[in-house]
């Protein structure tokens, strides 16, 4: 097998795209596009962030909200990570979102993306964003046997290597099941 080194890139393959959203110290919402982030515990989740209108929300607020970006909302999506929320105030609603106030934490869902993970801050040290799942929600829309249908919710990936948006693709076997005939 011949192999190409990249050297050291942050390539990983998918990477989910990620809305975060907060509100300021006014309650305006804001929302940022980040996509290196990963659940790192049953009720956590770990972004890297750097110095935006959000982390500045984070700090004033304590709470956030992770929705994931779909094949739908990709220009929006797109838009809030090219946009920044220290120059141009109404982003959120530039982008064509509208916010309903979350249950569980002081931070906004936004309604055009059906599903979203509703956080409180337990640090953020270095541009590291470390927040506990408080509440997952998702729009009935995208639900199928009371599970979050990923064919109805059609999240999106980063691709890192060519930068790209990318669809997700069909299941090719069933977790914790298939690896059971190696036995």
């Amino acid at each position: 097998m011949s192999r190409t080194n990249f050297g050291a890139k942050p390539i990983m393959l998918p990477q989910p795209v990620l809305i975060i959203a907060t509100y300021d110290e006014n309650g305006v919402p804001n929302a940022m596009n980040a996509a290196w982030g990963i659940t790192t515990d049953y009720q956590e989740i770990t972004i890297s962030l750097g110095e935006h209108k959000t982390t500045d929300n984070l700090a004033i607020r304590k709470a956030f909200t992770v929705s994931m970006a779909t094949e739908d909302q990709v220009v929006a999506c797109d838009y809030v990570g090219i946009a920044s929320g220290r120059s141009i105030p109404d982003k959120f609603a530039k982008a064509g979102f509208h916010a309903t106030k979350s249950e569980f934490v002081d931070a906004p869902l936004i309604d055009e993306l059906p599903m979203a993970l509703e956080c409180t801050v337990k640090s953020f040290e270095d541009g590291i964003l470390i927040g506990n799942i408080v509440n997952v929600s998702a729009d009935d829309s995208v639900i199928t046997d009371g599970k979050v249908d990923l064919k109805k919710l059609k999240p999106i990936a980063f691709d890192p290597c060519n930068n790209k948006y990318v669809a997700l693709g069909d299941a090719v076997a069933n977790a914790f099941e298939v690896g059971s005939k190696l036995r």
